[in-house]
């Protein structure tokens, strides 16, 4: 059953203005009788301010007066006259502008981790074309030298839900197009050679450097030489400058 557009504070104008039973606003409001109930004790949407259906056009005055006098009777939604919202068809998905530029990378991510998608499916799912999706498949897209892939789900594109439901549907028609390939080569009296299986990623092994020790100062400078003693005597002062004029006189 249709409700109105805010359930809780009608619930609250037509507890405070009729004289209707729980159960009729109940069920008119799409709630339980006792979170009415609360309503009415003033422990539930306190200070929430009530929503008039009559003025929003949910409901006539003539129908609140006949529940009113029946107890037993239920309210009946007046038939909308505005316009109704439709849902969307199919087609395209739309990407806001803000995103596009992040479409190829999303694009060369979905090609390289999830080979089975085609270039239909990868359209649908992050709202490109397939002119995109070919020119990046074959390397001829005018900015592929600056493309990285990157997960479409960590660049908003499409959410985790909706990817995991299209590579599902990726596969199961993946598998049904190789067990129909099966089929049809065995009434040919034809055999399909395996798949060749998935390469084995062996991880890069990194040699380590050869340790080499830190230079020592004789490495550097050469062995230290023990300095000689000569056991010169310290020459006199007077010697090296000279007798003083004081001297002479």
């Amino acid at each position: 059953m249709a409700q109105p557009l805010m359930p809780k504070a009608t619930a609250v104008w037509l507890v405070e203005n009729t004289t209707l039973t729980f159960e009729q606003i109940a069920e008119y409001c799409s709630l339980h009788p006792l979170e009415i109930q609360a309503i009415a004790d003033g422990d539930v949407a306190v200070g929430m301010h009530g929503a008039d259906p009559v003025k929003g056009g949910f409901i006539s005055q003539e129908e609140l007066d006949r529940c009113q006098a029946n107890a037993r009777a239920k309210l009946k939604m007046l038939k909308a006259t505005l316009p109704q919202p439709k849902a969307r068809g199919k087609g395209a998905r739309y990407t806001p502008v803000s995103k596009r530029q992040d479409r190829p990378d999303a694009i060369a991510w979905l090609i390289k981790h999830h080979p089975e998608m085609i270039d239909a499916q990868i359209a649908r799912l992050i709202g490109t074309t397939k002119t995109t999706i070919k020119s990046i498949r074959e390397r001829t897209h005018w900015n592929i030298s600056t493309i990285k892939p990157q997960s479409p789900v960590g660049l908003g594109l499409c959410s985790e839900s909706e990817l995991v439901k299209m590579v599902e549907l990726a596969r199961r028609k993946a598998e049904r197009i190789r067990l129909a390939e099966e089929k049809e080569a065995k009434r040919l009296g034809k055999t399909i050679p395996a798949p060749a299986p998935a390469p084995e990623i062996i991880p890069e092994v990194v040699e380590e450097p050869a340790y080499t020790p830190a230079p020592t100062a004789e490495s550097v400078f050469g062995e230290a030489k023990p300095v000689e003693n000569t056991d010169e005597p310290e020459p006199d002062i007077a010697s090296v400058f000279g007798q003083s004029s004081d001297d002479k006189k």
